[in-house]
């Protein structure tokens, strides 16, 4: 099978690619610059060589019509993920208009199956505090939560019109071997380095990057992947559960305040704003602090097609060990995870 992975260069369109070429499937990668593929799939051990590349913005209708073409299936990854204020105007184009084009270019070439990856904050916020996939597209007005259900809302739309489409909602995704660094390992390493002494409480589901790449590659292994959404492999976990997780992984003590997560919120807001103006990253961001205070966990907890998720502790550590062999981390701020290489 021939399977077009658009966001074939990110994190977890990386992942997904090695996921697909491990069974056996031929990959087309739609990239906005062909030399980044090779920095993103040799780490995985998928030679560049060995996938086909399409140049192109999922945002330019002409270069998505030239990746499509020809494919038997298509894994929508690309987009943009950040609650980074100075990053909205280039999420709602990638997210919004990018899901429009390779959804509506899918089904217009007859692609077989389209797997469009949402995110869980796309349901978000919950009521009850329990989210489903089969409920609403959520509600939130928080830039990137809003463009992801706008997203959704497209993908649906081709669902109730028939169209092959499956739709996973991975949870917040941590791991080794992120090309571009993205906001929750980031997030990480920044909590390593002493940047963010004060977390907001509530929790998130997160999940392992590799886990959410096994589930696309089983999605198109298995003829009846029965509901045509799926949440991505993962599991609750609260921030305090987040920061414990960190010291077991270090061995460090890293002390930390927690205070209401819809305390902080306002000031979150803030900081969003000087953001707009201030050149470095403020590692206070409201979108982050929102999930947190939804603090909201899916309501089925069995593994997607039996892909289970690996513990969240395993997750963690194999990522500080990994970013300290990328040297993101120092052997100091890494602690006992440096020792282990």
């Amino acid at each position: 099978m021939l399977v077009l992975v658009t966001g074939g260069t990110g994190f977890l369109g990386a992942h997904t690619v090695a996921a697909l070429v491990r069974d056996g499937h031929r990959v087309r990668v739609l990239a906005r610059a062909e030399a980044a593929v090779e920095p993103a799939l040799t780490p995985l051990g998928v030679p560049a060589a060995a996938v086909d590349v399409t140049v192109g913005d999922v945002t330019d209708r002409a270069a998505v019509s030239r990746a499509v073409r020809g494919v038997d299936a298509v894994v929508h990854a690309a987009g943009v993920f950040s609650f980074d204020t100075r990053r909205h105007p280039a999420m709602r184009r990638a997210n919004l208009t990018g899901t429009e084009l390779v959804l509506g270019a899918a089904r217009q070439h007859g692609t077989g199956r389209t797997v469009h990856v949402s995110t869980f904050g796309a349901l978000l916020p919950a009521g009850t505090g329990v989210v489903s996939t089969q409920g609403p597209t959520g509600t939130a007005r928080e830039p990137y939560l809003a463009s992801k259900a706008a997203a959704d809302r497209v993908a649906r739309e081709h669902q109730s019109q028939g169209a092959p489409v499956v739709i996973v909602y991975p949870p917040a995704l941590l791991g080794p071997d992120d090309p571009k660094l993205g906001d929750q390992n980031e997030r990480l390493r920044n909590m390593l380095r002493g940047l963010m002494p004060m977390w907001p409480t509530g929790g998130f589901p997160a999940g392992d990057v590799r886990d959410t790449a096994a589930l696309h590659a089983a999605l198109l292994r298995t003829p009846d992947p029965g509901p045509g959404r799926h949440f991505g492999p993962g599991r609750h976990v609260s921030t305090r559960e987040f920061v414990r997780a960190a010291r077991l992984a270090t061995g460090r003590a890293l002390p930390t305040a927690f205070v209401p997560a819809r305390a902080m919120l306002p000031f979150a807001y803030l900081a969003g704003l000087a953001q707009r103006a201030w050149p470095w990253h403020i590692p206070a961001e409201y979108g982050a602090c929102y999930v947190c205070a939804c603090d909201a966990r899916p309501d089925d907890q069995r593994p997607p097609l039996g892909v289970a998720a690996r513990p969240f502790a395993t997750t963690l550590a194999d990522t500080v060990r990994w970013l300290h062999r990328r040297g993101l981390l120092t052997a100091r701020q890494a602690g006992t995870a440096s020792a282990d290489r």
